[in-house]
């Protein structure tokens, strides 16, 4: 075996070898394959790096899925059931707005394992007032929350952010699976909590979101 041969077999068998890069032509269908069995958010240079693309012609790709998806595409195109979306720092397809419901409403038969009304409202109080403290969350509450805050803490919804040096008082957050799983890119995001109150409440979104 002359030393090209064993230069080959060495080669062929790295499992650390970089993939070969895609033709320029199919990068725009190569990262919509990507982007489909993503669970989680991608960033343009985990991206360009998948399919060896300077990141400056992924970022064109990009923009070229999401005229596409949403059916503006300069050589036409349909209005898909999905949109690509940037959240959390990555890009990632998601359901439609209007077909949440019906989406919903199929996970929901097919996995009806979900967060208890407790743990939802207690997750909504974190995601609002944060950071915010066990028991500012139960005062709030009026309700002991020591099982439904380890049970978010168990879902990777929230987390420890730091302990108050005067009480001792763990403070908790909101992690970025959450933002992922509502889509959105921050807290700021969240909607206003006034117009949902019965009485108004004016002045409520002061102190909260």
């Amino acid at each position: 075996m002359t030393v090209e041969n064993v230069s080959e077999l060495v080669d062929a068998t790295d499992s650390t070898e970089v993939p070969a890069p895609v033709a320029d032509t199919d990068i725009e269908r190569a990262l919509e394959a990507i982007l489909m069995v993503a669970d989680e958010p991608m960033s343009i240079v985990t991206l360009a790096t998948a399919v060896g693309a300077p990141v400056k012609r992924v970022r064109q790709a990009i923009d070229v899925l999401v005229e596409d998806f949403d059916g503006n595409a300069p050589g036409g195109s349909v209005r898909r059931g999905f949109e690509l979306r940037e959240v959390g720092g990555g890009w990632r397809v998601y359901v439609r707005a209007e077909y949440d419901q019906v989406v919903a409403g199929y996970v929901l038969q097919q996995n009806p394992t979900k967060l208890s009304q407790a743990a939802l409202e207690t997750l909504a109080v974190i995601a609002y007032k944060q950071p915010i403290s066990r028991g500012a969350i139960a005062s709030i509450r009026a309700v002991n929350v020591d099982s439904v805050v380890r049970t978010l803490l168990g879902r990777g919804l929230i987390t420890e952010l730091f302990t108050d040096s005067e009480t001792g008082a763990i403070n908790y957050g909101t992690t970025d699976l959450l933002l992922t799983q509502l889509g959105i890119n921050s807290v700021d995001e969240l909607p206003k909590i006034s117009p949902l109150l019965a009485d108004g409440a004016e002045g409520f979104d002061a102190d909260v979101r």
